[in-house]
C-alpha cells in the first residue's frame, strides 16, 4: 500500500468502530450509566477491572481521570499488568481461580457494582470476577465484544474452563464491537493483520458511561465529586477539597 494510506485506513477503521458503538449500544450504554449514578448517588465506589494484559487500560482510562468520577476505584493488579512480564501476564488471565481471589480480596459483595472490561470476554480472570462478584450479591457489567467471545473456538486455550462468555453472565452487558482476534487492517502479501482496536472501543464505552452518569446525577440535583486535571491552574485545590473522603477506600489513590 502507498505510505500514508495505511493510516488513513486505520483512522476510518477507528471511527468506524466508534460510530458503531454509538448506533447500536446506546440502550446498554445507559442503562450501566444508570448502575454507576445509582452508586454514587448512595456514595458507594465503582469498582473497574481489566483482567489481563491491555485490558487494565480499560480501568485505568476512567480512575484518577480529568472529568471522571472521584468514586471510580480501579483493581489493577499488578501480577495481570505487562509491566510485569507479558507472558507472565498471558498466563495469569488465564488460571482458573485468580479472578475469584481479586474480588474477595477488595470484599467486592452486596450492595457493590463492578465494572468488568475485557474485549475478549472469555479468559478464566475474567469468568471468574463475574461469577464471583455476583454470587456475593454484587451487580456486575461487562464490556466486551460478543462476537469476538461467540466466534472464538470453545477448545481455545484462552477460555475460562466454563466456556462462558462475559456477556452472558453480567446484569448489564455493553458490546465493543471488536473483531475476532482485535487488529483489523490486512496488508497484500502480509500473512497477519495489524491495527488493534480494543484500546479505542472499550475508552469510548467506558467514558461515556461515566458521562451519561454524571448527567443523569446533575439532573437529579446531584452534583458528584469529579477530578479536574492536576496540571491546570486550580486543579490540585479543587481535587483537595474531595480527596480525603476517598482516602483509605481507594486502594491505588
Amino acid at each position: 500500500m502507498i505510505e500514508g494510506s495505511v493510516m488513513d485506513l486505520y483512522y476510518k477503521q477507528v471511527v468506524g468502530i466508534i460510530d458503531e458503538i454509538r448506533a447500536t449500544e446506546k440502550e446498554h450504554i445507559l442503562k450501566a450509566a444508570h448502575m454507576v449514578a445509582d452508586q454514587v448517588a448512595q456514595d458507594k465506589l465503582v469498582h473497574v477491572f481489566g483482567p489481563g494484559g491491555h485490558s487494565n487500560l480499560g480501568a485505568m482510562e476512567i480512575f484518577f481521570r480529568a472529568g471522571g468520577l472521584m468514586h471510580v476505584n480501579a483493581i489493577l493488579n499488578q501480577e495481570t499488568m505487562l509491566s510485569v512480564g507479558a507472558l507472565k501476564s498471558m498466563q495469569v488471565e488465564r488460571l482458573p481461580g485468580y479472578g475469584k481471589i481479586i474480588v474477595e480480596d477488595y470484599g467486592i459483595g452486596r450492595g457493590d457494582l463492578l465494572i468488568i472490561c475485557n474485549a475478549y470476554g472469555i479468559n478464566s480472570a475474567t469468568i471468574d470476577s463475574a461469577l464471583t462478584a455476583r454470587e456475593a450479591g454484587a451487580r456486575v457489567i461487562g464490556v466486551s465484544s460478543w462476537e469476538h467471545a461467540e466466534t472464538c473456538p470453545q477448545d481455545h486455550p484462552a477460555r475460562h474452563p466454563s466456556k462462558k462468555n462475559l456477556h452472558d453472565i453480567v446484569d448489564c452487558a455493553v458490546d465493543c464491537k471488536v473483531k475476532l482476534g482485535d487488529a483489523t487492517i490486512e496488508l497484500e502479501g502480509f500473512p497477519q493483520k495489524i491495527g488493534a482496536l480494543s484500546t479505542y472501543a472499550n475508552a469510548y464505552v467506558l467514558n461515556s458511561i461515566v458521562v451519561e452518569a454524571i448527567n443523569i446525577l446533575v439532573n437529579k440535583g446531584i452534583n458528584p465529586p469529579v477530578w479536574r486535571s492536576g496540571n491546570c491552574p486550580g486543579g490540585d485545590e479543587w481535587n483537595n477539597q474531595f480527596i480525603g473522603h476517598f482516602r483509605g477506600k481507594i486502594k491505588c489513590l
